[in-house]
């Protein structure tokens, strides 16, 4: 397959990741997300099957890079959302489940969005203490409500969302460092 072909080929399979995001934040559907990360895999076996994982063609790798970015940001919510899913399992009480802990922690999706962008723009242009500074503020900013003594599972929905929110950050950035 040509360079040419492949970057073709990644920015259309994650233009398509990028979709079953959007669809996932909408929709919150575990199977959506389940989709976008097959779609992500795929894109990144295309990648790493071209001829030259560099594509050698600015144009061609801004695209692929600005996709990653995008499913870095938009992409992470869904993944998160499951993973809380997974986490309070089907049979969980409300009262101790880490949606009741979202009540306090309002606000979630966007700090969440924001750090993924933080941090893929500091680990693509080298700066991986950027991904230091990003969580040390988020700490800092969430720090009065994760003292929150009256209601169960604050800091636990904290710690998960922020684990994977930067891992999928970190994988999209990385994936974008392969493109280059």
């Amino acid at each position: 397959m040509s360079t040419t072909a492949a970057a073709l080929t990644t920015t259309t399979l994650l233009a398509a990741a990028l979709v079953l995001a959007a669809c996932g934040w909408r929709l919150h559907g575990s199977r959506v997300v389940a989709g976008g990360l097959v779609v992500v895999a795929a894109a990144l076996a295309v990648v790493l099957n071209g001829t030259d994982p560099a594509f050698g063609q600015g144009l061609e790798e801004l695209s692929v890079v600005a996709v990653l970015g995008l499913l870095a940001v938009f992409g992470g919510g869904p993944v998160t959302a499951a993973t809380f899913r997974l986490v309070d399992g089907p049979g969980a009480p409300a009262a101790g489940s880490t949606r009741r802990a979202a009540e306090v922690l309002r606000g979630g999706a966007w700090i969440g969005a924001l750090e993924r962008l933080a941090i893929f723009a500091a680990l693509l242009s080298g700066w991986p203490e950027g991904l230091a500074l990003t969580l040390a503020l988020k700490g800092l900013g969430r720090y009065p409500e994760l003292r929150h003594e009256e209601r169960a599972g604050i800091a636990e929905r904290f710690l998960i969302g922020t684990f994977v929110s930067v891992l999928w950050a970190c994988a999209c950035a990385g994936l974008a460092l392969l493109a280059l």
